[in-house]
């Protein structure tokens, strides 16, 4: 049976992840932390999702089929044990101390003085577990003028010199169509956070890390664009060439359009043979890569007016048989409905016992020992908040109290 085959809601499903074991205390929102927490959770992390009243702002966020139950909430919040937890009452710090105590990991995108201000600074976190790796992801590192600046997506995406690129190709600045600079450090996040625990594994040594969003995206975008600007002093602009030119988009067919990549001598060689035009390889202005490089707009204009000869499938046909990069252009529908994505089980569905059937996302990765999957159902707000209060210690009568007092509860009672 592979992982995701497993039935998440039989308590007798065993993760088989490589983080079975780790327990991950989960204090982040919108996408940038769920989406990191969510991959720990794949590999059989077990992550508890603190929420206050009113839960995760992702919880309300999308299409969804019943209150707090989002599309978001139902990817990002897969394989977690939601609880809520209000931490400004008082009531709620004791609970909150020995859910610390009992982890791992614990991951928090609170700016460092609301953090200090909540009592979840890494002073105090590693004075209650010394082990522990405090994982912080704000907007801009503690070194920066911009420490306590908020940040959001699309923010970053306009500081770190994307929307600009978008701007120098088009015309007009604009923000790529998907939260990339979130994912991307929600990615960069994850990466840490393992390289962390693989230091404690050796050692014994929690530690802080902190993954400021602005230098992490910045860091990503520049590294091709860097260029002339590689240089003290510089020998030119920054900017890929080969990706600032209007014409690298997919190209127009007789009947609609292609993507097409040509890249190596050989692709080179093999399109101007397909196009007709076999004697383009010796133009001293594409005879090499640096001087393709040099006059890619030129280049990518022939491409153009040579793709719209023929129909897409027989570019796509006559190109994959001449071994020349080259796939249709999708739109997010086609996804699920493409050959090779259902033939490796890219979105399987699934029986979600409140929110009914569904597709969700397989781990997209490979690994024959530790797979990972699908462990647990995304859970409504506060679902497991007594099970996790009972795991640490609390009696049913303090449970009761801490109901009473306003410092736990569910979705019904919020």
């Amino acid at each position: 049976m592979s992982a995701d085959s497993v039935d998440p809601s039989s308590t007798a499903a065993t993760p088989r992840g490589a983080l079975q074991g780790i327990r991950v205390i989960d204090l982040t929102t919108v996408m940038l932390g769920p989406f990191c927490t969510q991959l720990l959770g794949e590999m059989g992390a077990d992550v508890i999702k603190i929420e206050a009243p009113g839960g995760d702002v992702n919880r309300w966020t999308g299409s969804a089929r019943s209150p707090g139950m989002s599309t978001g909430q139902l990817i990002k919040g897969r394989n977690k044990r939601a609880i809520l937890l209000d931490l400004k009452q008082a009531e709620a710090r004791e609970p909150f101390e020995r859910l610390i105590r009992s982890a791992d990991v614990f991951v928090h995108n609170i700016r460092p003085k609301a953090a200090a201000r909540l009592g979840i600074d890494y002073a105090t976190i590693e004075a209650l577990n010394p082990s522990i790796v405090y994982a912080a992801a704000t907007g801009f590192g503690e070194d920066g003028p911009f420490v306590d600046k908020p940040a959001y997506d699309d923010l970053i995406q306009g500081a770190s010199g994307i929307a600009a690129l978008f701007g120098a190709v088009t015309g007009e600045p604009r923000y790529a169509p998907s939260v990339m600079a979130d994912k991307t450090t929600g990615l960069y996040l994850c990466n840490y956070i393992m390289m962390a625990l693989f230091h404690r594994e050796r050692t014994g040594e929690g530690q802080k890390l902190h993954v400021p969003m602005y230098e992490a995206f910045s860091a990503f975008m520049i590294n091709e664009h860097m260029q002339g600007q590689t240089f003290v002093p510089p020998s030119g602009p920054a900017g890929y060439s080969r990706l600032m030119t209007p014409h690298r988009r997919p190209y127009e067919t007789l009947d609609g359009y292609v993507c097409v990549v040509p890249y190596t001598q050989r692709h080179w060689t093999n399109f101007f043979k397909l196009a007709g035009r076999p004697a383009l390889i010796e133009d001293p202005r594409f005879a090499t890569q640096t001087a393709r490089t040099e006059n890619i707009d030129a280049l990518y204009a022939i491409v153009v007016d040579v793709v719209k000869t023929r129909s897409t499938a027989d570019w796509i046909k006559d190109l994959g048989e001449a071994d020349v990069p080259v796939g249709p252009m999708n739109s997010p529908e086609d996804l699920f409905d493409c050959p090779h994505l259902e033939a490796v089980g890219m979105f399987p569905e699934v029986e979600h016992p409140t929110e009914g059937r569904m597709r969700h996302i397989k781990v997209p990765v490979s690994l024959s020992k530790t797979p990972g999957g699908l462990y647990r159902h995304a859970e409504k707000l506060g679902q497991s908040t007594e099970q996790v209060l009972d795991e640490v210690g609390f009696s049913e009568g303090e449970i009761a109290a801490l109901r009473e007092a306003g410092a736990i509860g569910t979705l019904a009672e919020n």
